[in-house]
């Protein structure tokens, strides 16, 4: 299988119409428009009955005390862990394609509660659910896609995974609405026949970003 994008080319910088936070110089970052971008894929085996589509960024760091903080930086060599942007299941075999911003357009406060996707397909929650738990004006469950917002002051350069299984269900075996790219990881267990995956990157580190 090959995983392509109009909207950005892989192993290079995620244009910021698709981040959730853009660069801003009076205050480290602000919104963007945060739409998700073109997605195409070719070459599915025989026997693909649906398609689950994830992107993870690996580069989340795993202690939060310098984030976004004043004159402190995340250190590169901070340990780092997965952090969920979208998981979307029951994709039909007869779908190949996702447009630009067809499914995400903007930045939904609280999260989207049900974001549109091809007929029949699911979407899941994203980790900006835990990142915004207890924040009065942000908080809620994050459905769907929601672009890159990287630490402003991270100084490690973040990569987002998208990638697309093949698998040979008709739907995946996940109940409700709140399932979570784990839960999808662990239900297609056995059941992929073939995946591809496109890479971007993000920094809303001026320094970083300048080196790009």
């Amino acid at each position: 299988m090959e995983l392509t994008s109009t909207s950005f080319n892989d192993g290079h910088s995620i244009p910021e119409q698709y981040c959730f936070c853009r660069i801003d110089p009076g205050t480290h970052a602000s919104l963007s428009d945060n739409r998700n971008p073109h997605l195409a894929w070719t070459g599915a085996p025989d026997g693909t009955r649906s398609f689950v589509l994830l992107c993870m960024d690996p580069d989340v760091p795993t202690v939060g005390d310098d984030v976004n903080q004043e004159g402190r930086s995340v250190p590169h060599d901070l340990p780092r862990c997965e952090f969920c942007h979208w998981v979307m299941v029951d994709i039909p075999s007869t779908c190949s394609e996702l447009a630009e911003g067809a499914c995400s357009d903007g930045v939904t406060p609280g999260g989207k509660d049900d974001p549109p996707g091809p007929e029949g397909s699911r979407q899941g929650v994203t980790n900006y659910t835990d990142w915004f738990a207890g924040d009065a004006d942000m908080g809620g469950d994050y459905h769907g896609y929601d672009g890159p917002a990287p630490p402003w002051n991270d100084e490690r350069l973040h990569h987002y995974l998208f990638t697309i299984h093949a698998i040979d269900l008709d739907r995946c075996p996940v109940e409700g609405a709140d399932f979570r790219a784990e839960d999808v990881l662990r239900a297609i267990e056995g059941h992929v026949l073939a995946s591809a995956t496109i890479t971007g990157t993000c920094s809303l580190n001026p320094t970083v970003a300048g080196r790009v």
